[in-house]
């Protein structure tokens, strides 16, 4: 059975990519390039839905898009 999952990615301040799930709370990885990077996201989400296996049939929420909101500091 395949799942499909969005993976948000950011760049840190030392360039190090880093993925999370937003479905799977407290899912994420990173690497210093985007192929690795897209191994470990595989990796950590397949090892996520092992130890939360309760979640392997539930309906993840439907990714929208990402939008940036400026606001006064």
């Amino acid at each position: 059975m395949n799942k499909e999952y969005t993976i948000v990615i950011e760049q840190d301040e030392d360039g190090i990519y880093v993925a999370s799930v937003p479905e799977l709370e407290g899912c994420h990885t990173q690497a210093k390039n985007l192929d690795i990077l897209e191994e470990r996201i595989k990796e950590a989400i397949e090892l996520y839905l092992e130890v939360e296996s309760d979640l392997i049939n539930e309906v993840p929420l439907e990714f929208i898009g990402i939008h940036k909101v400026k606001v006064a500091v």
